[in-house]
């Protein structure tokens, strides 16, 4: 009987400890997706909140096929997150290339180059606002004082302009989790495959094509999966910089959920549009898991 009430005690143990952290998640988590997916089936409005109780199935969804708001957004979010990312991906490699080689001073420049994404994305957004100011702003001033323009140039205002400054802002923040990743993947790599390459007679670009990059893709495909989450879910810097303007040429999905959530108090279709954001942002995730596997099948590692 104490053998059996041992076992027991220490079968239960484990569920005992991990039980606040699990409740934690059900109530911060699980209920709240629940509740978000009922409401989406809804035409849940914050200002009649008897709409609740009405349940109209995937209608709300069905109208996010006829809406040109959406797709618009839907489709900047897109193009948002292909620039994003591969413009990140480029500077952080050759960031991490760089700091690589450097023999003196290397842990203070992996400091330093951790400063960017130490900055909460609200904080990044004020920073930016005001250098791209029309009028106070300091980059205007600086091209002005130069001579290489007359005039202000409105960086916010126009349109194509104004989604250069976000993407200008967002890649400045996030690079550095591309370096730091990839830096981390030079680190690990093996000399011993260098030195043989150059034994037999190959340059560095070929060492670079063949060798280096192959080995520190899994590294990249990692910090591709996290930056996307955080792309797909860009709000902060938007909301502050544009407020998704001019005329909704920088409006972006989440940008659009909250104008539609709770300035337009259609709360049933923001969570449906939240839910589709969602899906996208499990398929990119998906899709950088299956390049993660094939690049570390391709370099004989474990699946």
């Amino acid at each position: 009987m104490l053998r059996y009430l041992r076992t027991r005690q220490a079968k239960l143990t484990p569920i005992l400890l991990l039980s606040p952290a699990l409740l934690t998640m059900l109530f911060v988590v699980a209920l709240p997706l629940l509740f978000s997916l009922y409401t989406s089936l809804t035409p849940y409005r914050l200002t009649r909140p008897e709409t609740i109780e009405t349940f109209i199935g995937l209608r709300n969804y069905m109208r996010l096929f006829s809406d040109p708001d959406f797709w618009s957004a839907f489709g900047r979010t897109i193009l948002f997150l292909a620039i994003a990312l591969n413009v990140e991906f480029l500077l952080g490699l050759g960031i991490a290339l760089l700091i690589n080689r450097i023999t003196w001073g290397q842990r203070t420049l992996r400091t330093i180059m951790m400063f960017p994404m130490m900055f909460s994305p609200i904080l990044v957004g004020f920073q930016f606002k005001f250098i791209f100011n029309d009028n106070i702003g300091i980059l205007n001033n600086a091209l002005q004082s130069l001579g290489i323009t007359d005039q202000a140039i409105p960086w916010l205002v126009d349109a194509k302009l104004a989604m250069f400054s976000i993407l200008f802002a967002e890649i400045w923040m996030s690079t550095s989790v591309f370096a730091i990743l990839l830096l981390a993947g030079l680190f690990a790599m093996p000399r011993d495959p260098l030195e043989a390459a150059k034994v037999d007679g190959c340059n560095s670009w070929q060492v670079f094509r063949h060798i280096t990059l192959p080995f520190i893709m899994p590294f990249a495909f990692i910090a591709m999966t996290i930056r996307s989450l955080d792309v797909a879910r860009a709000y902060d810097i938007v909301s502050v910089m544009t407020g998704g303007g001019p005329a909704g040429r920088t409006e972006l999905l989440w940008t659009l959920i909250a104008r539609t959530g709770y300035e337009n108090t259609r709360m049933g279709q923001a969570n449906a549009m939240a839910y589709v954001s969602t899906i996208l942002s499990i398929a990119f995730t998906y899709f950088f898991f299956t390049k993660l596997v094939a690049a570390r099948r391709y370099m004989g590692g474990a699946e």
